[in-house]
């Protein structure tokens, strides 16, 4: 894997500052069934590492503390956490709302039949992957029969009720560049992905989000290897507006890693970056006595998040 910080370390991006905080994003592990070439987390199924029980506990409280009311649960395959189910049913007695960024092809992995009727019993949103509405395109980044997979997941999501008329559960879906480009407009790719879903699949969803691919992990190393990484980062810099910085996700979102140490953001976590204005980690523990930074910190890897719609965990930002 090669390392893309010391091209990010160096960058105008201008200077933000947080926020009131209304979700509390955790990372459970970068244990999955799948290694996606624009993968941000460098996920795998080879990965061990977890989020215990203790600090999603610890989490729980840093989040009523901080007054949040959304729990905002990534990985990896969040799933594949043994205490995954333990902390949906805990958050949503405490009446927390609840998204899962679900990978839909776990669904079909031996061992998680139970995910499907499990977020729809507790109403948890679902917020599935699929990279692109070609089989062709989602394959070259997931691998041989993922598309299939997805596909009979997300149609397993609709039998439950999710996106269906007067329903209280919410499927969207996630769409990632297959590339060294920014997202097509987001409005017009979710009509193109309704009509051809719907057409050709019966698959229903709420909304579409399209997501910018960061120069960091997996797909920064993917970059660098294929000598087009500075190319990219001036496509993300060339690109930036101003007026995309009041809305990026970051201002109103807690990252917190498995190991429960906590970032402005997912990306930052990814490269291990401090909370801004701090030069040593800060810890979930820390949180429930002081009080967090302004100050966010920003490098190159930023203008993935400002450049033309924007990009964020909630997809284009205009």
């Amino acid at each position: 894997m090669r390392d893309t910080w010391p091209r990010l370390a160096c960058s105008e991006f201008p200077p933000i500052e947080r926020g009131r905080i209304t979700t509390l994003q955790l990372n459970l592990g970068y244990r999955c069934n799948l290694s996606c070439i624009h993968c941000h987390v460098n996920a795998g199924p080879r990965r061990t590492e977890t989020m215990d029980r203790d600090t999603m506990q610890l989490a729980l409280e840093v989040g009523a503390r901080l007054g949040v009311g959304i729990l905002d649960l990534t990985g990896g395959s969040p799933e594949m956490n043994v205490d995954f189910r333990w902390l949906v049913e805990t958050a949503k007695a405490r009446g927390l709302h609840v998204m899962d960024r679900l990978n839909p092809t776990i669904m079909q992995e031996p061992g998680y039949a139970w995910v499907g009727e499990f977020l729809a019993a507790h109403e948890v949103e679902a917020i599935a992957s699929l990279p692109c509405y070609s089989q062709a395109n989602v394959e070259e980044q997931r691998g041989e029969g993922t598309f299939d997979s997805s596909i009979t997941a997300l149609q397993r999501l609709n039998a439950l009720g999710y996106a269906m008329p007067d329903s209280k559960l919410i499927l969207n879906l996630v769409y990632n560049p297959n590339g060294a480009f920014l997202p097509p407009a987001q409005g017009q790719l979710e009509r193109e992905y309704r009509h051809l879903l719907g057409e050709n699949f019966g698959i229903r969803f709420n909304h579409l989000y399209a997501l910018a691919n960061m120069p960091i992990q997996r797909f920064g190393s993917w970059l660098l290897s294929k000598g087009k990484f500075d190319d990219y980062m001036a496509t993300l810099r060339n690109a930036h507006q101003d007026a995309n910085l009041d809305a990026v996700m970051c201002r109103s979102t807690l990252s917190v890693g498995h190991d429960g140490k906590v970032y402005d953001c997912d990306f930052n976590q990814m490269l291990k970056l401090p909370l801004a204005g701090r030069t040593q980690d800060t810890h979930l523990r820390d949180l429930l006595a002081q009080d967090l930074p302004r100050e966010i910190g920003v490098a190159g890897h930023c203008f993935g998040c400002t450049a033309g719609q924007g990009s964020s965990c909630g997809g284009a930002l205009h």
